[in-house]
């Protein structure tokens, strides 16, 4: 005899048979709360856990992560990693911005300050005879301010072309009663260093100025550098070999349902090292480009002081104006001996002499209680003072990175032995591969195709080897050029062929002879095609070398 079960009794028995495969597997209520408050759709999360098949990445058991889960964690991942590099990047670059300004601001207001001061002791002191002759110390300032913002201004040239300048108007002064052509005038500043006219003023405050205004701009430039390094690492993609382990670290534990387990320091440390491989490689040359730093700090604070140079240095020029009105009547016979004499002004011309102002004052320099705060509310030795405690805390800033960032987004207070190792809550056993990218090669939670650098990276490591060599120049007292060329300032300066404290040259000249046109706004505008190509062809010719050298240090 069949019995036959009436339809709902029948119901009743298959729902019993079931019950315990339903009763074995976990509630999912904790990871869907946790899903739904990112934002992101409830109809995804499964309120039970369910097989796993569809999951690319991770574990493809029982899970409570559904495939359109998976998708949407993967992109999380990318998020939280790119916010996880920036956040502490974005620290560290505001510190270089933030000095950088503040740097920038002190040395163009010094500049200004001291061409106001200038400006208005000349004219308390000189009066009508200095605004007569201002434009000569207004193009000396405009030359300063122009090198330091990164014009092509050759200090030793403009320096001697400002004295030289000086000295045609001086002459005229002390020599009222003769008229002097330009030609005549150009044969005297042609000699300027053999006349020696200012003293030792000019030699001293070339070597002064040339020193500070080069350290100065370098390290400025130097803060630039750093700054925009930092910017242009940070902004650096992930890899989808990056995204996949972090998507394993972060979120494949929830889809487990271990939803309160961190991962492993290990484990995490060797997930940020070989996503963070490229950016591994800037720390050698970084921490080389920090003490470069350190020492154009060291002598900002010392010999190359700007602001010691800038802040007296009307009283210098003043000083060499003096010098010059002293010894003016043996400069003057010693240049009508070579010069020729000049011939007399016509009877009845007017001629204003140096007698007739009061070029007879000397100015003082302030004593140090005297003295105000130079620039932008500050002074240079407290504005190295503190970037130097920061530059210091810089060092190793790249090495450092995997570490600090686990620290601060997953890892604090993990406990070693109960912990998220990448597929379970257990002890992670591998061993932490170092940083940079040929490290990366047994990785063991990261595919890192290590062949094939990240040129953005590779271009800012060669950014802080040039900027590096630059500081280094700065540091012995060289000038520096935007693109770096060793050995190029070596041969700057005024051509002559030998060193001015070992040129002996008697004064020994004809006004007949054949003066060369000295200013340099003359020889740019009357330079031919020919000597242009020429001086071309001889940079192209140097700089080739030097491009090769660099090239061959960066393999």
């Amino acid at each position: 005899m069949v019995w036959i079960l009436p339809f709902p009794l029948l119901l009743c028995t298959l729902a019993l048979s079931v019950l315990p495969a339903w009763a074995d597997l976990k509630s999912c209520s904790e990871v869907r709360r946790l899903y739904i408050s990112k934002g992101f759709n409830q109809n995804d999360a499964p309120n039970h856990e369910i097989n796993g098949d569809h999951l690319k990445v991770c574990s493809q058991k029982h899970t409570c992560c559904s495939q359109a889960m998976e998708e949407k964690y993967t992109q999380q991942s990318k998020h939280d990693f790119k916010a996880s590099v920036i956040e502490p990047c974005n620290n560290m670059q505001n510190i270089f911005a933030s000095r950088y300004s503040k740097f920038d601001e002190f040395f163009k207001e010094l500049l200004q300050n001291a061409e106001n001061s200038l400006n208005d002791m000349f004219v308390r002191t000189y009066g009508r005879l200095y605004m007569q002759n201002s434009e000569l110390f207004k193009d000396f300032f405009v030359e300063l301010k122009k090198y330091y913002v990164g014009g092509n201004v050759n200090l030793e040239e403009m320096l001697n072309d400002f004295w030289a300048r000086l000295l045609e108007r001086m002459f005229r002064l002390v020599n009222p009663q003769y008229q002097f052509t330009d030609e005549y005038l150009e044969c005297v500043s042609k000699y300027t260093d053999q006349l020696k006219p200012f003293g030792d003023v000019p030699r001293k405050l070339k070597l002064q100025v040339t020193r500070a205004f080069v350290a100065a701009r370098t390290f400025a430039q130097g803060l630039s550098v750093a700054r925009d390094v930092i910017n242009k690492v940070s902004s650096v993609n992930p890899t989808p070999q990056c995204v996949k382990a972090m998507l394993k670290m972060t979120y494949c534990p929830y889809c487990s349902g271990l939803i309160t387990v961190k991962p492993c320091n290990n484990y995490c440390l060797n997930v940020m090292r070989g996503c963070l491989a490229n950016p591994g490689d800037l720390d050698a040359e970084w921490n080389n480009f920090i003490d470069a730093m350190l020492m154009v700090a060291e002598r900002l604070e010392g010999p190359f002081n700007i602001e010691t140079v800038m802040d007296p240095i009307d009283v210098k020029i003043s000083d060499a104006i003096m010098n010059m009105q002293e010894n003016s009547m043996q400069v003057s016979q010693k240049v009508f001996q070579g010069c020729g004499q000049p011939k007399p002004l016509p009877p009845g011309r007017p001629a204003r002499s140096v007698s007739e102002s009061n070029f007879n004052i000397r100015f003082r320099s302030y004593s140090p209680e005297e003295r105000p705060t130079t620039a932008a509310g500050t002074s240079l030795d407290r504005l190295v003072s503190d970037v130097k405690e920061k530059l210091k805390t810089a060092k190793k800033f790249w090495s450092s990175l995997p570490g600090s960032i686990c620290k601060n987004n997953w890892t604090t207070g993990s406990n070693e032995d109960d912990c998220w190792n990448g597929s379970e809550k257990s002890r992670y056993l591998y061993a932490v591969i170092g940083n940079g990218l040929a490290s990366q090669l047994n990785n063991p939670d990261v595919q890192v195709d290590i062949t094939k650098p990240d040129m953005v990276i590779r271009r800012q490591i060669m950014a802080l080897r040039i900027m590096t060599n630059k500081m280094k120049s700065a540091y012995n007292g060289n000038d520096v050029n935007f693109v770096d060329i060793s050995d190029e300032s070596s041969g700057e300066g005024s051509g002559s062929g030998c060193d001015p404290e070992k040129c002996n040259n008697e004064f020994e000249f004809n006004a007949t002879d054949k003066v060369e046109t000295r200013k340099k706004t003359i020889v740019l505008k009357e330079e031919t095609p020919s000597s242009s190509a020429c001086t071309k062809s001889v940079s192209l010719l140097v700089f080739i070398p030097s491009l090769l050298f660099l090239v061959r240090q960066w393999r």
